[in-house]
């Protein structure tokens, strides 16, 4: 908001200096004969009374009495010149020849010069001074002073808006970190009241769509648990009674479907938990060596014979503060997702610096191509098959492990591995 009115002021200032010298003189351009009318008539009675004075004289006298009016008159400079000098303009000479007088302007249409002839070929000129310095500072001083004023302006103009749209943008933030019930509350006698009633407006809709939406995730998935459970259970009583070996077969794939079914359903309740503001993350303080121990162990089962997982501990590892649980949670589905495309080799790196820790995992797989790397982390997106060497998994780990760093400020983002297949790099800032 700063910029807005450093922009502004700059813009006003900058327009009335243009203004302030550029006006004036196309408004004396305009009226050029009006001014010089103007000044002939207000120095009519100076200039006849000096010419007077030299007309009085001799002209063998009149230098002598130029020099001594110059001295009385300063700092007016009194002089005598030549009517065809050629620093007379033409129509300059011309009114002198013709015994008019003659005067210019300068800026803001004041009188510079003002001539008086006094025979067909010699007049006098009083050329006034350009003002002191003291005076032209006393004029620098007002138009700086009329610059504050024009500050001070801008300033109780822009307050309101100002102070409004810092709470719209709070709101938006806030909004937009997943606090759906907050809204500006600005009356609407606010200058951007009206913009405010539709982001309110837009907000409670937004608000209303989200929560019918998980609402009817969680009673679909809740819903489904208990048919599931019934089903397996009585697949279950049907694979204990003695049966063909094909009819057995085909009871034990549907208990796998079932069982991927149930998998899928536990899921999406995650993945809707992690969508609500109000659950909060713990904050605990972890050993993380030990930590990604446990990790590990819980995936090893899943592991096969040839994969080998290499753990890479930089520095002195200290405590880390951070939710054990969404942090396993995100890790887990790091690394199961690196069992599914990895080659033979899987590396964990752990790095504790000043502004937070960093954990990666890295596989030597295929990797993921640049415009897929942010589409991988969208809910039930799933690389093109002719890439995925392997099925399985339903498009939600990468998903749920990028909202479980989000929940606790942190980060989840994919690039190219040393290893040559894909690096997932997960970043929890350090805890305030």
């Amino acid at each position: 908001m700063l910029r807005i009115l450093v922009r502004l002021y700059l813009i006003t200032i900058v327009a009335f200096s243009a203004a302030m010298y550029l006006v004036p003189d196309l408004v004396i351009k305009v009226f050029h004969q009006r001014f010089i009318d103007y000044n002939l008539t207000k120095s009519r009675g100076l200039q006849e009374l000096i010419a007077r004075q030299f007309r009085s004289q001799p002209p063998a006298q009149w230098p002598a009495l130029a020099k001594t009016m110059d001295e009385d008159f300063h700092p007016l400079q009194i002089a005598l010149v030549r009517i065809d000098d050629p620093d007379f303009s033409a129509d300059e000479r011309a009114r002198l020849q013709a015994g008019k007088k003659v005067v210019r302007v300068g800026d803001w249409g004041s009188r510079t010069l003002a001539v008086s002839p006094l025979h067909d070929q010699m007049a006098v000129k009083l050329v006034m001074p350009p003002d002191p310095l003291d005076v032209n500072l006393l004029y620098w001083s007002i138009n700086v002073l009329i610059g504050a004023v024009l500050l001070a302006c801008l300033l109780l103009w822009v307050r309101p808006h100002w102070r409004d749209l810092e709470r719209l943008k709070r709101t938006a933030e806030r909004f937009g970190k997943g606090h759906l019930d907050e809204r500006t509350q600005l009356p609407a006698s606010s200058n951007i009241g009206s913009l405010a009633h539709v982001f309110d407006t837009m907000a409670g809709d937004i608000e209303k769509l989200l929560n019918q939406q998980r609402d009817l995730l969680n009673a679909v998935s809740h819903e489904l648990r208990t048919p599931l459970t019934r089903l397996d259970f009585g697949l279950a009583l049907a694979l204990s009674d003695d049966l063909p070996s094909a009819s057995r077969e085909r009871l034990q794939g549907l208990v796998a479907h079932i069982r991927e079914l149930d998998e899928l359903v536990l899921e999406l309740l995650s993945y809707s938990r992690l969508q609500n503001p109000a659950c909060l993350p713990e904050q605990v303080e972890v050993a993380l060596d030990e930590f990604i121990d446990s990790i590990l162990g819980s995936v090893d089962d899943e592991l096969e014979s040839d994969v080998v997982i290499d753990v890479l501990l930089y520095g002195t590892l200290e405590r880390f503060t951070l939710d054990p649980r969404l942090t396993a949670r995100a890790l887990q589905n790091l690394l199961r997702n690196a069992t599914r495309y990895c080659e033979k080799r899987i590396q964990v790196g752990v790095l504790v610096g000043e502004h937070g820790c960093e954990i990666w995992v890295d596989d030597d797989g295929i990797g993921i191509p640049d415009d897929e790397r942010e589409r991988v982390f969208e809910p039930f997106y799933r690389l093109d098959r002719s890439r995925d060497r392997s099925t399985g998994g339903f498009g939600l780990g990468l998903a749920i492990s990028r909202r479980a760093l989000e929940a606790q400020g942190g980060t989840l983002t994919v690039e190219a591995s040393p290893l040559g297949g894909a690096r997932f790099l997960l970043s929890l800032p350090t805890s305030r």
